[in-house]
């Protein structure tokens, strides 16, 4: 490793942000991705500042070293992988929320904030922050930022995109850019700050975000609907978004992942369920919606229809949920998870699809999806000690990918392209597509210094 780079950095830096111990240093080498290569960082820093993340970029660029921005690491698409040589620059310690406004509704923060932190924060104001990924306890507004994450509540209220609505960025020599706004309108210039949101750190380096904030919602409840076959749970998808309901949560879960469920968590789920729909309601009235829904659900072919009378029932429906990746883990040890979406009215035929998938590789593959938007996320379980089996996997994993933009949908709804997708994202966009995306990427970067290897 370069003194010269250490001792660079360690001039703009305070004592203890700048490692260079390789066992410390390789812990930052990869996010929770499968398949997906990462390098061996040259040093990993931790700025508070944002002079301290400008003094970085500027060592960067006077030194021609790559920097790879991250978070807590909890993406699945390599996104936050080191490339060999790097500097790794965390940026976890700038974790303040610096302005809470009731009356604009707007929460300023540093990057390295979690989100579940923000999210009470703001509930103690009577306000709300709704992007909630399932890794909410732990990922940061950052990381959130930069993969344009998703999670439950989007069928309502939409991605993290919908609610940035100002960022400050330091650029790759280190100018800082400040765009976008405060106020609830604002049409000037270009759309630079929607930009930002999924570039995955490859054009700069977020380091304060002004975000939108709702008035906090009632309670929400739940119903849960079992279904002898997946069709008629997508049925019942496409029913009530057809009929005008605007849930909080519309869920679905394979039964794959229902006997995965089961076999952890003991919930006396029916085995004999094909698929499991989860729908919530945060209303004036959310049992009436409930009824309506429960009631259309039930035309479409449920066999059981349970709606929550209270809070406490609704948490319960939803562990099934929350558990489903984790039990899906559970089956083999080693899962790789899709992030496919289609249009809503073809979720039927995406899960088919996966099922045939999963017999062809001899694969159990289990699918829990955000039914209300067409965000599948099909789960493939493997042993990785496996080496056929792990070649299955990944195999599998772009026939997935494949039937997705056959159907008309995307190869990432909300986890982002990173490492694992770059020759999806190519297929995706068309070679036209691409130059222009690698244009914008050289307009910002035009020495290739930031989180290279990502995207495309």
């Amino acid at each position: 490793m370069s003194r010269t780079l250490v001792e660079r950095l360690q001039e703009g830096l305070p004592a203890g942000a700048v490692l260079t111990d390789s066992d410390v240093t390789a812990s930052y080498a990869h996010d929770m991705a499968s398949f997906c290569d990462a390098g061996a960082p040259a040093v990993v820093v931790l700025p508070r500042t944002v002079e301290q993340v400008q003094h970085v970029m500027r060592t960067a660029t006077e030194l021609r070293v790559p920097v790879v921005p991250q978070g807590a690491r909890t993406g699945l698409s390599g996104a936050a992988n080191a490339s060999e040589g790097c500097i790794v620059l965390s940026l976890v310690k700038m974790d303040r929320i610096l302005e809470i406004n009731t009356v604009d509704r707007i929460a300023v923060v540093e990057p390295g904030v979690i989100n579940a932190t923000l999210s009470r924060a703001v509930n103690e104001k009577g306000l709300y922050y709704p992007p909630d990924p399932s890794s909410w306890e732990m990922c940061t507004i950052g990381g959130n930022i930069g993969t344009a994450s998703g999670g439950l509540c989007c069928v309502k209220y939409g991605v993290t995109a919908e609610y940035v609505l100002g960022l400050d960025v330091v650029l790759a020599d280190g100018r800082l850019l400040s765009m976008g706004r405060r106020t609830a309108k604002g049409v000037a210039g270009y759309d630079l700050t929607r930009l930002f949101v999924g570039s995955e750190g490859s054009l700069g380096i977020v380091v304060r975000a002004t975000l939108a904030l709702k008035p906090e919602p009632p309670q929400q409840l739940v119903l849960a609907a079992e279904f002898a076959s997946t069709d008629a749970a997508c049925d019942a998808v496409c029913k009530i978004m057809e009929g005008g309901h605007v849930p909080s949560l519309l869920e679905l879960m394979d039964r794959t992942t229902v006997k995965a469920v089961n076999a952890m968590a003991n919930m006396g789920l029916p085995e004999t369920t094909e698929a499991l729909l989860l729908a919530a309601f945060d209303t004036l009235d959310p049992a009436a919606d409930l009824a309506a829904v429960g009631a259309l659900c039930e035309t479409a072919g449920a066999t059981q229809v349970v709606p929550a009378e209270d809070a406490a029932e609704s948490e319960l429906l939803l562990q099934a949920r929350r558990l489903s990746l984790t039990a899906l883990e559970a089956v083999k040890g080693t899962t790789m998870i899709d992030d496919v979406c289609v249009p809503r009215s073809r979720l039927a035929e995406m899960l088919t699809g996966v099922d045939r998938i999963a017999e062809k590789y001899g694969l159990t593959i289990g699918v829990c999806c955000h039914a209300g938007d067409g965000n599948t996320h099909p789960t493939v379980c493997f042993d990785a000690q496996d080496a056929d089996e792990g070649r299955r996997a990944r195999e599998s994993f772009d026939e997935i990918m494949a039937l997705g933009l056959e159907l008309g949908g995307t190869i990432t709804g909300e986890h982002g392209v990173g490492v694992l997708k770059k020759e999806w994202l190519a297929r995706e966009l068309g070679p036209v597509g691409i130059e222009m995306q690698r244009a914008v990427k050289a307009a910002f970067d035009p020495l290739g210094l930031l989180n290279p290897g990502k995207l495309f």
